[in-house]
């Protein structure tokens, strides 16, 4: 259960850290915040590159980082955009790797706030329990 303390805590870290972004091409800067299982807060940003596939998103950012320091568990996260955009297919699935059906937030530097959670975002997704 993530309490309202914690989401108001992780849409703020989400756009604090959302100003360091390297969005140069796109202009659109993301910021994410992860809340741990065993409670800590890591964030992300997007960081562009000019071979654009070889740029990564705030969230991936933000879970390769948790990953890093040992976390295997992620319980919620919140996403900072321009306009309380939806995170990519691709850091939805890597998402699905690490968490159950979290409560994903989604705001802009305006206040809005859009709560989801991951499998509304990823219904029929393909995750480790389906390796056998």
């Amino acid at each position: 259960m993530v309490t309202e303390i914690q989401k108001k805590t992780l849409l703020q870290e989400a756009c604090a850290v959302r100003e360091r972004a390297y969005a140069p091409y796109s202009e659109y800067k993301v910021g994410a915040a992860i809340l741990t299982g065993d409670g800590r807060i890591i964030t992300g940003v997007n960081v562009e590159n000019a071979s654009y596939g070889l740029s990564i998103c705030a969230e991936r950012s933000a879970i390769f980082t948790a990953v890093a320091e040992g976390v295997r568990e992620i319980v919620a996260v919140a996403i900072c955009t321009s306009n309380v955009g939806s995170p990519c297919g691709a850091c939805r699935q890597v998402m699905v790797e690490f968490a159950g059906d979290m409560p994903i937030l989604l705001t802009d530097t305006q206040g809005n706030v859009r709560e989801t959670t991951l499998h509304k975002l990823i219904p029929e997704y393909f995750g480790p329990g389906h390796l056998a």
